[in-house]
């Protein structure tokens, strides 16, 4: 008779004793607890849905910064509250496959939607081969699930092109704009930009900005002569441009949400960083630059869901919805320097948070999970710091100084990302796959784990 090893009693131990804990948590924490919150977020079952939100260039630093002002420094963000919280690592590679420390959003966002790194700048290709590898949104669509995608930037950007592109470079954004990917152009048989990729694809939901890149015309194959706004339409899709038409569309027809011409409009303003400092400051949390009838992100994330949601049930599917997210401009108000920018990006974002939970709550077979690409440049000091780059000093809501200093680059040049771990949390099924220090290529794991994606 065969008679167990030291290595299988000691699993067998620890298994009793994690299924004792359990028994504790669910006789001590109650319904609502956050200890029974992280027993149930440790199941291991199929999702039904994922909501997969990205915040762009949002390190441990942004996520401080914003916490500190918004809701003070023994607050607690929506993003704070999920039951089960990791870290992982975000590194890009070079052709060759050795590590580059430093990512941007292309590689970083291949990372989660291949399971593969590729070189910087590059949209879901190879390193080394520049062949393309299915995404997330492409094997989803694959079996069956509605698909989305949500962003305060372009909707050519780089986040929302992992998804539902493949290019050599992240700067082939519409059909003017190929020089960079001479081999993706229609012309030489290849799938044309990132827009007309984009629309191709058919995914249900695309609500973000970039409406200049649909409005350039496409100059080879089918479409010629057209814009991809108007090749959109040929595809079915439903035109919006700004909160009321979104509130307006037709759930089971594809939406093109373009609500901007470049990037949406930040929600809040102030002085950006300088030389020496600033004076303190408040915040201010309007905009005039930005349209009264722009969607806020959890408007866009709340419409996305139903919309979603609506088409399965229309289908009379068994399977729910794949959606992505991004609070894009915490990353581009880091690179400016602006911490009013910045913190009113990720405020906005922590409520798309907020949608998301609320959601999954009620729908308990929902997979969420929150993340950032890449660390980003602020850093919280001592008031009495002289950094030698730029710095803000601001007055919270609390009614305290803080000061954020931004050194990664030289004034006056655009501060750059940094290469550290990020934080990523997530409940529902497959939560469990998110504890520890994993790898950005992990979460593609996690999410087709989730959703059975073959």
């Amino acid at each position: 008779m065969h008679r167990p090893g030291r290595r299988h009693v000691t699993i067998a131990t620890a298994l009793a004793a994690a299924t004792a804990a359990a028994v504790v948590v669910t006789t001590t924490a109650g319904a609502s607890g956050p200890k029974e919150q992280a027993q149930n977020a440790i199941k291991s079952g199929k999702a039904k849905n994922v909501i997969l939100l990205i915040g762009d260039g949002m390190g441990d630093s942004e996520i401080t910064l914003a916490r500190d002002y918004t809701v003070g420094a023994n607050g607690r963000l929506n993003m704070d509250k999920f039951p089960l919280t990791g870290a992982y690592t975000t590194y890009a590679v070079h052709a060759d496959g050795t590590p580059d420390y430093v990512t941007d959003s292309a590689a970083s966002g291949t990372g989660w939607a291949t399971g593969m790194k590729t070189v910087n700048g590059r949209i879901s290709k190879t390193p080394g081969t520049d062949k393309a590898v299915p995404t997330l949104l492409e094997l989803a669509q694959k079996n069956g699930y509605a698909t989305g995608s949500v962003t305060t930037a372009e909707l050519t950007d780089a986040t929302p092109a992992v998804l539902a592109a493949h290019a050599t470079d992240r700067s082939c954004q519409g059909p003017a704009d190929m020089a960079k990917c001479p081999s993706d152009t229609i012309a030489q048989g290849g799938p044309g930009s990132i827009a007309e990729q984009s629309v191709n694809h058919r995914a249900d939901v695309l609500l973000g900005g970039g409406k200049q890149r649909f409005d350039q015309k496409v100059t080879d194959g089918a479409y010629k002569g057209l814009t991809v706004t108007e090749q959109a339409q040929k595809l079915g899709y439903q035109i919006v441009t700004d909160n009321a038409g979104l509130q307006n569309v037709k759930a089971g027809k594809p939406v093109l949400g373009l609500l901007a011409s470049g990037n949406v409009p930040t929600e809040w303003t102030g002085k950006p960083a300088a030389v020496g400092g600033t004076d303190p400051q408040r915040c201010v949390t309007s905009n005039p630059n930005r349209p009264d009838a722009t969607p806020t992100l959890a408007d866009s994330a709340a419409k996305a869901i139903q919309l979603l949601e609506a088409k399965q049930k229309q289908r009379h599917s068994r399977q729910g919805f794949f959606l992505q997210i991004e609070g894009a401009s915490i990353d581009k108000q880091d690179h400016a320097a602006d911490p009013c920018g910045q913190i009113g990006e990720t405020a906005a974002f922590d409520r798309a948070v907020k949608v998301a939970r609320a959601y999954a709550a009620v729908h308990p077979d929902t997979l969420v999970v929150t993340t950032a690409d890449h660390g980003h440049t602020s850093q919280i000091v001592p008031l009495e710091a002289t950094p030698p780059g730029m710095s803000a000093t601001l007055v919270t809501d609390e009614g305290q100084q803080l000061k954020v200093n931004y050194s990664t680059n030289t004034p006056g040049r655009s501060q750059e990302h940094t290469g550290t771990e990020v934080r990523i949390a997530a409940q529902g099924p497959q939560a469990y796959r998110v504890l520890g220090v994993t790898n950005q290529t992990d979460l593609f794991t996690t999410v087709r784990e989730a959703l059975r994606l073959r």
